[in-house]
């Protein structure tokens, strides 16, 4: 599996696949397991999800960063791929820690849809 190197790239392929529902589905199993109050309805527009994603991630690094962190424990966004983003600029540090987290995510609807 190679793994998309943009947003739009990850988007097209799962609807190629028709799993972008089971994208959104797979975020809000992992949100809930987190415990942080984030639904996605099913037929959310990419753009809006991206947006509120990030606005979400971000929200979380400033305030409730121990929540962050179990987040992305749960989701399992490699710790390794996260030490090596620049932190100095959290805008654009969330930014990129909500294409590792849709990325993680797509994996696993990918395999789950591959292997079943």
């Amino acid at each position: 599996m190679t793994l998309p190197a943009t947003f739009e790239a990850l988007i097209t392929e799962a609807n190629n696949l028709k799993l972008y529902k089971k994208l959104v589905l797979q975020l809000n199993k992992d949100f809930l397991y987190a415990n942080i109050d984030l639904d996605f309805d099913e037929d959310i527009l990419p753009s809006s999800l991206k947006l509120i994603l990030h606005e979400t991630v971000y929200k979380l690094i400033q305030e409730k960063f121990a929540e962050y962190l179990n987040l992305l424990y749960i989701i399992d966004v490699s710790e390794d791929t996260i030490k090596k983003l620049d932190g100095s600029d959290t805008l654009q540090l969330s930014e990129e820690v909500t294409f590792l987290i849709l990325k993680r995510e797509w994996q696993k609807v990918w395999f789950r849809h591959k292997y079943s």
